[in-house]
């Protein structure tokens, strides 16, 4: 990220139309969704990319198994894509799909640059491919199947495949690729996946097979119609279409390239990491910045799978449990980079302790105290004293820290931070005891209501990013102004509640849900 230009492209990985999005998918575009929300109240401008990715076999033959023209089945598949960023409340700027004609001319433009450059040319592909991972596979990477079928790595099975092909000569960028990632220690992420490319790179590189004859659904190659490319060498390339690509000069472009970080699932960060940069460099383009590969959910123990039919659908979740309880869950819940487990069971306790009983409950109770107590006005500060000053401005050390965690993808660890503050916030009440302090001494009691609420109202500001609609209704309830919810201006001195204004009557944020619940 660069502090100077506060410029960030963040990008999901478009995701591939031969079904229904589900948790995984809901996921990835989340961190996104609130890096993306964090950084522009912080005061970046930011871009903020998702998309589908409709070439391939996989979705030729998932259209002829529907008995759907496959422009047709992709436009269907897609829309669900679309759909989910509405009801997740994902702030994409961009939606973009492969099948659009900047995404074909951007693909043919980046083809023949690598082509100019010399690094393809045409040969012969005979080996392993998996039409469900659209990958290639070693003889060394495979492993025993029922029936004499060989497995890749993911699981899935393989098939040999003897076809023309032109051939990126990746076996030629090993030096450089190992070369990069030294210099730029941080492109991939966590640490564990990191050491997993570069023991992949370390091990030698074999020139990748990137047209296919034996399909046509596809981006056609440049001056050979007959091949259509590979399909890793397709998607990828939306990262830079939707950037303005091949207009390098364009204000996009000269803006938003290259991206600060490509977020993906651990299972695809060969294709982002390796096959990737070699591409860009291979024809003159900065590679992006960074890649964050996360982990996988499974549910209630189990792999989730469409054979064991346990796949998780993100629409049954929010419509169960609300949009901000799922997604806080899914954040707070595990630590991110990390695998996760999913349960009923879990995502009832951590809405309900986190959400009802601690952050929910804070704000009911200390605006239904102003309500009662303080006429339902913000209470009078006149006689705040330094531990209240210093208990308000802890948040500024909280912003600070919170901010280094969404920059390092821990969104976990922000949400501890804002967790923490909740805690004390809630100590702070009984420690004070403001019902006591109404008859023994009034103006110390409205300092104390005024100290929780503007921290209530920074502990909002804080939390849009991850509770966009939830914060919003604590900051209306404070009546905040929306031109001062940004960072810069809501941790500035003329933000702070103004005593004497009137308040509506509070209503409860996060409802309790039961134990039991599945």
């Amino acid at each position: 990220m660069s502090s100077a230009t506060r410029t960030y492209y963040v990008t999901t990985p478009i995701y591939y139309v031969n079904d229904s999005p589900h948790i995984g998918h809901a996921y990835t575009s989340l961190a996104c969704d609130v890096l993306a929300r964090f950084l522009r109240l912080d005061g970046y401008k930011v871009h903020f990319l998702t998309g589908t990715d409709e070439h391939g076999q996989k979705v030729e033959k998932a259209a002829a198994a529907a008995g759907r023209d496959p422009k047709l089945f992709t436009d269907e598949v897609s829309q669900r894509f679309r759909d989910l960023a509405v009801l997740m409340d994902y702030s994409n700027d961009d939606f973009i799909r492969t099948t659009e004609p900047r995404h074909i001319t951007s693909c043919q433009h980046l083809w023949n640059a690598i082509k100019a450059n010399g690094h393809i040319y045409l040969g012969k592909y005979a080996g392993w491919y998996s039409v469900r991972d659209e990958a290639f596979y070693a003889e060394d990477e495979l492993r025993p199947g029922p029936n004499n079928q060989k497995i890749a790595p993911s699981g899935a099975p393989v098939e040999w495949v003897e076809e023309p092909s032109y051939f990126f000569d990746l076996s030629k960028w090993q030096d450089r690729l190992l070369k990069f990632y030294d210099e730029n220690p941080d492109f991939i992420a966590p640490e564990s996946r990191r050491n997993e490319v570069v023991s992949f790179v370390k091990n030698g590189l074999q020139d990748l097979s990137v047209s296919r004859t034996s399909f046509k659904w596809g981006v056609p190659v440049p001056n050979d119609p007959a091949h259509i490319m590979y399909v890793w060498l397709d998607a990828l390339t939306n990262y830079i279409t939707a950037a303005g690509y091949p207009e390098t000069d364009s204000p996009m472009y000269r803006t938003f390239w290259p991206a600060a970080l490509h977020m993906v699932g651990k299972d695809i960060v060969r294709f982002h990491a390796v096959y990737w940069p070699a591409f860009l460099m291979a024809a003159g383009v900065a590679p992006p910045r960074r890649v964050f590969a996360h982990g996988w959910w499974t549910n209630e123990g189990q792999k989730i799978s469409k054979s064991l039919g346990n796949v998780i659908d993100p629409i049954q979740l929010v419509e169960k449990y609300g949009l901000d309880q799922v997604r806080y869950f899914l954040l707070r819940e595990v630590p991110f980079g990390n695998d996760g487990d999913f349960s009923h069971t879990a995502m009832v306790r951590r809405s309900n302790a986190d959400l009802a009983n601690d952050y929910g409950n804070l704000v009911q109770r200390v605006l239904s105290m102003i309500n009662r107590n303080c006429a339902a006005k913000v209470p009078a500060n006149g006689a705040l004293n330094d531990k209240d000053r210093a208990f308000i401005g802890q948040t500024d050390v909280v912003l600070r820290d919170m901010r280094t965690h969404v920059q390092r993808q821990e969104f976990h660890l922000a949400l501890d931070r804002h967790a923490e503050v909740v805690a004390a916030a809630n100590r702070y009440v009984d420690e004070q005891a403001p019902w006591t302090l109404k008859k023994t001494d009034p103006a110390r009691m409205e300092a104390v209501l005024y100290t929780l609420a503007e921290t209530i109202r920074r502990l909002a500001v804080l939390s849009q990013p991850f509770m966009p609609r939830a914060s919003a209704r604590i900051l209306d309830q404070l009546t905040v102004p929306a031109s001062t919810r940004d960072f810069a201006i809501a941790f500035g001195p003329a933000a702070a509640l103004s005593p004497g204004t009137e308040l509506p009557a509070p209503n409860p944020i996060f409802p309790r849900y039961v134990e039991t619940a599945a």
